[in-house]
């Protein structure tokens, strides 16, 4: 199971490095439009506020075996909305994985909706309805903010749960969704700036309009590839403990085996040296 969940790792690694690039590329075009226009009265851009209802995307995984992957997750859920959302009159949680789904249950969380995730999701058209959901609930005001809860992946030793903020957009470059940071050359980063504006047709806004919806859809299949990637490197960690707690256990085990053959082996001749003892004696 070690070795199937490193070869899983490796195809899951290989695909959230290069998806990376188009989702920062993706959220890079919106920062920039957005210093192109007004985005204050834009329904994706809501003013910032104390919500009152908001919703988590939760994905997790449909498979145990991986360590305390899921159970740190949903922890980290509930001591978000703890800290950071304890007025909120309405928490919603929208699942997406079946482990993070029985959790969320097991800690009372109000699910409204679980969605089936593929074990290996290959394109955004997996994670649509999700996104359907979301955007057509918040766009009618059910919900102040929409919240997206996944695990980083980091490095093969190292996943970190994480709750982000999705919905209002804000136009931050460290509020990027399922990236990590990585230390770039200066001299390799590009001014946008710099370039002259391009001309949209129809609009800019229009251009917007149909541009957010796709960003939501790249962001949340972005969270759902590096909760695969931690997934499986979590399961395989999990996997070579358990091997080697295994092999701890049979040396062990040998070793007390050995010990009582040893001490019965050695009550026989006692045994047989008494009793010829006894037979010379008498």
């Amino acid at each position: 199971m070690e070795l199937v969940a490193a070869s899983k790792m490796r195809k899951a690694v290989a695909r959230v490095l290069a998806s990376r690039a188009y989702s920062d590329l993706t959220w890079a075009t919106v920062l920039h439009l957005c210093q192109k226009l007004d985005t204050s009265r834009h329904p994706f851009f809501r003013p910032d506020k104390d919500a009152k209802n908001i919703a988590i995307i939760l994905i997790s995984s449909n498979r145990g075996l991986c360590g305390s992957f899921n159970v740190n997750l949903v922890k980290k859920v509930v001591d978000s909305i703890r800290v950071h959302h304890p007025n909120s009159k309405i928490t919603d949680i929208v699942s997406c994985g079946t482990k993070g789904r029985d959790e969320a249950r097991r800690h009372r969380l109000n699910l409204i909706a679980d969605f089936p995730k593929d074990d290996i999701t290959i394109s955004t058209e997996a994670i649509r309805p999700i996104s359907h959901l979301i955007t057509r609930e918040f766009l009618a005001g059910k919900y102040d903010k929409v919240f997206v809860a996944f695990t980083d992946f980091q490095s093969a030793i190292s996943q970190v749960p994480h709750v982000q903020q999705l919905l209002p957009i804000v136009p931050k470059i460290d509020e990027r969704l399922g990236h990590i940071i990585h230390e770039k050359n200066k001299s390799e980063e590009i001014n946008v700036d710099s370039f002259a504006d391009f001309l949209f047709e129809p609009s800019t806004r229009a251009l917007l309009d149909a541009f957010l919806p796709r960003l939501l859809e790249v962001q949340i299949y972005q969270t759902v590839l590096e909760s695969e990637a931690s997934e499986h490197s979590a399961r395989m960690f999990a996997m070579r403990n358990a091997s080697d707690a295994a092999a701890d256990m049979i040396n062990e085990l040998t070793l007390a085996y050995n010990q009582a053959r040893q001490a019965g082996i050695t009550s026989e001749i006692a045994e047989i040296a008494s009793g010829s003892a006894a037979v010379e004696a008498g």
